[in-house]
């Protein structure tokens, strides 16, 4: 009876155990999930793809770093120091993260296609560790033993390959949830536009959420949706919402033989920072395959891309944070003295805040040092400051024309609303004599395809200060332009080393 009674108890609490595990599971579970959201997702739910590419570069070079911490201590290591094991190690993991870069591996579609991202991962890690550990050798300088070298070779890129098999699981069901997915909206509506539709629904292209269409047609030839999908305005209607709904990809499906149509689109399109495709569906004009780029089977013409692409912000957003905390602590005594003299000179608030244009024509508050005496500001730049400018402080000239009152907006840069390299941000109502800058230069929001900065290529090409004429302003853009359509990491520190030149010998910012 103990032993029958005994048996009983225990099939009686196996349930009731496997309920807390399952319970302690889920809110693990949930727990995880709330992290992952306050560091990925935006408040739609949508989760950032460089944030994510970020994750993954920086776990494959954490990767690199333990198994090579680890292949030294289990091995037998040539370095003599801690320090040295530590700097190869360091160079090694930098370089082979670089290497996979190279290769392609950091983005959304590679990381969907794991097994094909294995290859790259020995190729890549095996050529850096060649190269890196054949000139050390060559140099009398071996970093490692051979047996050292295989262990630590074999740790990470067993560990890397399983890295991207768990993080194609994780992107199959971020997709499926529709949280990692290129927000789209179809140009032009019509047959085109639903033979569109229905050739991206079969091939099951699961990245793309459609929100809609717009199509310029008002008559019968356009209905209210197409292929399920609502008709959300004309074409005058399409750069408010693409910049209100954060659309990352439009396609544009009216047919190329449609020239004016086409141009009437494309005119109303390149200033936003969107990729654009024209649909060669039913194109009858054959181009090289290699002119093309697929969605699933539908061929796409590449129109326009975004300036930065998923990585390249990645990078950019570092360089930001990285680079623009280091100023801000070496500008920080420079700060504190001007400050003070402001404090002393006038009464009033030591920064000013100014609304300016940002990334994607959006209003975001610029601070400055305070310039000007406090019931002469001008917050919306309505009038241009000039040489002599009353409104202006004694101190208030000298910090304009060295820039210093610039240097607040390092911390829009740490806020994220800024960079520091890119095209200035302008006030609401600044004007080039007497006409607001949107009314002088054609396409002149493109600037606005990405953050602006707190210096840039035109600052430094002497187009900074004063705008009083119309050439003056078109110059400026037209640096602006030439900086985001050219834009790399180099460029940037190219801008950050001249700037200091550029404001000592500028004579034009009052």
């Amino acid at each position: 009876m103990a032993i029958a009674t005994h048996d009983h108890r225990d099939t009686r609490e196996h349930p009731a155990a496997r309920q807390r595990t399952s319970r302690t599971f889920a809110r693990l579970q949930a727990a995880a999930g709330r992290a992952f959201d306050a560091v990925f997702s935006d408040e739609r739910g949508i989760v950032s793809r460089p944030k994510l590419l970020f994750a993954t570069s920086a776990a494959d070079f954490t990767i690199l770093i333990a198994t090579g911490c680890f292949a030294f201590l289990t091995g037998e290591a040539v370095p003599a120091s801690a320090w040295t094991v530590a700097a190869w190690t360091a160079l090694i993991a930098l370089a082979a993260t670089f290497e996979l870069h190279r290769n392609w591996s950091y983005s959304i579609h590679a990381l969907r296609h794991p097994a094909e991202q294995m290859q790259k991962i020995v190729r890549s890690t095996l050529v850096i560790f060649c190269i890196i550990a054949g000139a050390a050798y060559l140099l009398d300088m071996p970093p490692f033993a051979p047996e050292t070298g295989a262990l630590w070779i074999v740790s990470a890129t067993g560990l890397m390959i399983g890295l991207r098999f768990a993080a194609a699981r994780g992107i199959k069901h971020l997709t499926a949830a529709g949280r990692l997915v290129r927000r789209t909206v179809i140009a032009g509506g019509g047959k085109d536009a639903e033979e569109l539709i229905n050739e991206l629904e079969r091939d099951n292209v699961k990245e793309l959420a459609i929100l809609g269409v717009f199509d310029d047609r008002s008559d019968s030839r356009s209905a209210d949706s197409i292929s399920g999908y609502p008709k959300l305005g004309n074409f005058s209607q399409l750069p408010a919402f693409c910049r209100s709904a954060a659309v990352d990809l439009m396609i544009v499906s009216v047919p190329m033989r449609a020239e004016e149509r086409l141009m009437q689109i494309l005119n109303k399109l390149f200033t936003l920072p969107v990729d654009i495709r024209i649909s060669a569906l039913n194109a009858k004009l054959r181009l090289a395959s290699g002119a093309y780029k697929k969605l699933g089977r539908v061929p796409m013409l590449p129109l326009l891309d975004r300036p930065l692409t998923d990585w390249d912000r990645v990078m950019k957003n570092v360089e930001d944070r990285v680079v623009g905390a280091a100023l801000l602590v070496l500008a920080a005594p420079v700060m504190a003295l001007v400050a003070l003299a402001i404090r002393l000179e006038s009464k009033g608030p030591i920064l000013f805040k100014q609304r300016r244009y940002g990334f994607n024509n959006e209003l975001i508050e610029v601070y400055k040092f305070r310039s000007m005496f406090v019931d002469k500001t001008d917050a919306t730049a309505s009038k241009l400051v000039t040489r002599h400018d009353p409104r202006v402080t004694r101190v208030g000239r000298f910090i304009r024309r060295t820039s210093l009152d610039e240097l607040p907006q390092l911390f829009n840069v740490l806020k994220g609303e800024m960079s520091l390299v890119g095209p200035r941000p302008h006030a609401t109502e600044a004007k080039a004599d007497t006409d607001l800058y949107q009314t002088v230069v054609d396409g002149y929001c493109a600037r606005h395809r990405v953050k602006p900065g707190v210096t840039g290529w035109a600052q430094i090409n002497g187009w900074r200060g004063e705008t009083d004429t119309h050439e003056k302003i078109q110059r400026r853009v037209e640096a602006d332009l030439h900086y985001i359509d050219n834009w790399s990491l180099s460029l940037d520190l190219y801008i950050i080393a001249a700037t200091p030149i550029a404001l000592l010998t500028g004579k034009n910012a009052y």
